[in-house]
């Protein structure tokens, strides 16, 4: 039988490395699948239950593999629901392959059924590379193309295929004017700042006296070097959500997170600090930074767009963060007055102090800091994290201390709802002999979550651990947003938008054949979380949280505070528990020393 272009195509694809495409069939890509079908294996095809599940998925598998995560639609509707997995991807510079189906060219610009502008559409998550597939010697040099400028890049690149051009013969390009004879292969380079460049940001940095370093996840892979830089500077350690993992959270100088779901300890150092050393991030929040002004800067990207953007560095490096650190690293002097390391240290065992007692306040029925606090010392070596978007996500990077070995993420830039359950099961697919730990507020589960169980009831026996456990915190509320109406609007909840159906998360596990567990009493935290580690398949456990327990910001501005009370005055329904739950919240902050 003729290799069909489709068939080139796989070939292609297994030849670049990639061994599993997750997607959902249709009839406009029929040709591909039949090929996967063809290819006996080589690469695995995963049946998703809906195509935003599937660009989720490759985005996780890009982030904790680095290798490309690759998705497959078919045309229309198919192909229209990647979007929002697929910018996820791009705004967290994730390399991701998206492969669609398109009508066949015959019918193109007469209004045929699933006829979309798919070049228009994706024209901007995947800017860096789209195109359609209209000869069969393209093939070679677009899949060529798209795989090695989503790794170059760390980009979205996406390939279009009209259904009949997937089943014409395959061809080489001919030895003639107009053909181009693509290869193989990407390797990243080392990307290192020039000497003098160096010099200049060690001259900054053996200058401060009091430096706070904030890292993102440029700096994945680069924990040695950012330790034995914040050690020989005396510097403090603060971590962007996608840097959660980069260095471990048992240090005694790691700040921990930053921003509206940070820190008092990042938050103290960011205020006081003189010198700013931002290595592989793009926070966003520019107020959670130094005010202009305050701090000298150095900042270290590989993505020079990046350097400069958030804070007035003074010395911008255009390099790797490992690759840098370990070229600035004999420049640095140690600084022998420690004042400095010693004053972060103090704010940083005094918010320990400060969560715990946050986390173990009553509420009603459970707190929900308190499940992360007592998750974090249970965690298993070498665990896998994502959470998802929402008031979770507070309590994931504030409360979880990430040990050595482990892997965390979540939506960073794009912040969408959805991905816990789809990098998690990605995770799995990747490292079968790992546990994973997905944490995920109830309105996420009903939206993609309980569907991607469907998938992770079909596979998990594939798995040498089979431990996936899913967090799941019932609160029946969509709860960031209902803060955020009340502290960013000034408006009381609106029940109406914001009340979640009610839905029985440990029960539809157990439907499922997996296993469940339902908690709605804070003595039952530490017995769910072993029994879920213990379980011999994935495990949802259901916990009934307190939606009226307050994500405490690290400061409150007087235009919080404002809008606050003026949420209460107009009535908030729930007014006299977010009263009580937030005066307990605020007693154990200044009880516990915060």
């Amino acid at each position: 039988m003729a290799q069909t272009v489709s068939d080139q195509l796989v070939q292609r694809l297994y030849q670049w490395g990639v061994r599993t495409i997750y997607g959902y069939p249709g009839d406009g890509i029929n040709g591909i699948i039949g090929a996967l079908e063809r290819a006996e294996g080589r690469i695995r095809f995963v049946q998703v239950r809906h195509e935003e599940s599937a660009a989720f998925m490759a985005c996780g598998h890009a982030k904790f593999t680095g290798e490309i995560g690759v998705c497959l639609a078919t045309s229309g509707p198919g192909a229209i629901h990647l979007l929002n997995g697929l910018y996820d991807a791009q705004m967290d510079h994730a390399p991701v392959l998206a492969i669609v189906g398109q009508a066949k060219r015959q019918a193109m610009g007469a209004d045929f059924q699933q006829e979309v502008d798919l070049e228009s559409l994706f024209k901007d998550v995947a800017h860096h590379y789209v195109h359609t597939c209209s000869h069969p010697a393209q093939t070679r040099h677009l899949v060529d193309r798209a795989v090695r400028i989503a790794l170059a890049e760390r980009a979205v690149t996406c390939l279009i295929f009209n259904n009949d051009v997937q089943e014409l013969d395959a061809e080489e390009p001919a030895r003639e004017h107009g053909s181009t004879f693509s290869g193989l292969g990407y390797h990243r380079a080392r990307v290192i700042p020039r000497e003098e460049d160096l010099d200049a940001a060690a001259a900054v940095l053996n200058a401060g006296e009091k430096v706070a370093m904030l890292v993102g996840q440029g700096a994945l892979g680069a924990a040695d070097e950012v330790i034995a830089t914040a050690d020989l500077l005396g510097a403090g350690v603060a971590k962007a959500l996608l840097g959660k993992a980069a260095v471990p959270d048992d240090l005694p100088f790691v700040t921990g997170s930053i921003g509206l779901l940070g820190t008092k300890a990042s938050d103290l150092m960011m205020q006081q600090c003189d010198t700013l050393f931002m290595i592989g991030s793009s926070f966003p929040y520019s107020e959670f930074l130094p005010k202009e002004g305050q701090a000298r800067g150095v900042q270290i990207d590989l993505a020079p767009r990046n350097l400069g953007l958030r804070y007035p560095m003074e010395v911008n490096l255009h390099g790797d963060a490992r690759e840098t650190l370990s070229a600035l690293l004999p420049r640095l002097q140690h600084k022998g007055k420690r004042a400095w390391r010693a004053q972060l240290e103090r704010w940083i065992a005094e918010w320990w102090k400060v969560t715990e007692a946050r986390a173990m306040e009553s509420a009603n029925p459970v707190n929900p800091q308190r499940i992360f606090w007592e998750l974090s010392p249970k965690l298993p070596d070498g665990a896998i994290l994502s959470a998802d978007s929402g008031s979770g996500a507070t309590w994931w990077a504030r409360d979880l201390r990430i040990r050595r070995g482990m892997m965390a993420s979540l939506s960073g830039n794009l912040a969408t709802m959805g991905p816990a359950l789809p990098y998690a099961f990605a995770a799995k697919v990747a490292y079968p002999d790992r546990p994973v730990i997905a944490t995920i507020g109830d309105g996420a589960m009903q939206m993609i979550g309980n569907s991607v169980l469907v998938t992770v009831s079909a596979h998990w026996a594939e798995w040498k651990d089979p431990r996936l456990i899913t967090i799941v915190l019932n609160n029946g509320d969509l709860n960031m947003v209902t803060w955020e109406q009340r502290v960013m609007a000034g408006d009381p909840k609106f029940d109406t938008s914001q009340t979640l159906p009610k839905f029985p998360y440990a029960r539809y596990a157990q439907m499922l054949d997996l296993v469940g567990i339902e908690v709605d009493d804070p003595n039952q935290i530490a017995g769910a979380l072993e029994a879920a580690l213990r379980a011999d398949r994935p495990c949802v456990v259901e916990v009934h949280v307190d939606p009226e327990v307050p994500p405490l910001p690290p400061h409150i501005t007087f235009e919080q505070a404002r809008n606050f009370m003026s949420s209460l005055a107009q009535g908030d329904p729930h007014r006299w528990r977010v009263i009580k739950e937030s005066a307990k919240q605020i007693w154990a902050t200044l009880t516990a020393g915060g």
